[in-house]
């Protein structure tokens, strides 16, 4: 049976969120298990295909890695280090004060927040970290930015209302934990055009126009980056400024 407080935007392209969607970078991986109590043990919730998990697993000894949607889940990266549980974020099977670090990349406003946040002060061990972090337009190349910025405000009519926190950089999402300021992270990578269309694909925004009008955005885009990128394969640098939220659980 489905949940219908879980708000699935992303299970019928899991397959492409886990060969499209960039990685984290690893500086902000040892930023945050510094600042973790112990690195014993660290929940990814919202986990997706495992992004963030196993970015974590590195200087971890465990990390519990959850998502309500079992499709993501049957795509996540294996790791030797990572536990990965079909589970709800306000809801997510854990014990009492067993966690030093939680995290979540690109899903906080997704979740009801009054019940999360209660949930993680019950996971957390003393001096336990949360951190929460989301990422919107790509930038870095002059040719493509102004296309993709264009083709980001032709999906305007398909983005669920919760997207408007990301434009936001979660400066207006309720963070009731103790403030630490962090330095900035940038997630980059040198992609070719299919890679970026393939990234395109998994936006829920994209998704959603697909279902409700039969066509699909991403092979109109792709002829307009065609015409000024150059050799498809040929990479460009594509960049995305990461707006990161850390607090110590109280």
């Amino acid at each position: 049976m489905s949940d219908p407080g879980f708000k699935d935007h992303f299970s019928v392209t899991a397959g492409e969120y886990d060969r499209f969607r960039p990685a984290y970078p690893g500086t902000l991986m040892a930023f945050l298990a510094d600042l973790a109590p112990s690195r014993a043990r660290a929940w990814d919730c919202a986990t997706g295909t495992g992004q963030a998990a196993t970015g974590l697993a590195e200087h971890f000894q465990e990390v519990i890695a959850t998502d309500a949607s079992p499709a993501q889940l049957a795509h996540a990266v294996r790791h030797p280090r990572v536990e990965y549980a079909v589970a709800r974020a306000e809801d997510c099977g854990l014990d009492d004060t067993s966690v030093d670090l939680v995290t979540v990349a690109q899903a906080l406003h997704w979740l009801d927040l009054d019940a999360f946040y209660a949930e993680v002060r019950r996971v957390a061990r003393p001096g336990a970290v949360f951190a929460a972090w989301t990422y919107s337009l790509a930038d870095a190349d002059p040719v493509v930015d102004p296309l993709v910025a264009a083709f980001y405000e032709e999906m305007a009519p398909w983005w669920p209302p919760e997207r408007v926190h990301v434009e936001e950089g979660y400066r207006n999402l309720a963070f009731p934990f103790e403030a630490i300021e962090a330095p900035g992270f940038e997630v980059r990578a040198d992609w070719p055009l299919d890679r970026l269309l393939g990234y395109f694909s998994t936006w829920s925004g994209v998704n959603h126009c697909r279902e409700q009008t039969g066509r699909d955005p991403v092979e109109a885009v792709g002829r307009r980056l065609a015409a000024v990128w150059g050799e498809p394969s040929t990479p460009r640098r594509v960049r995305w400024p990461l707006h990161l939220r850390v607090g110590r659980v109280d």
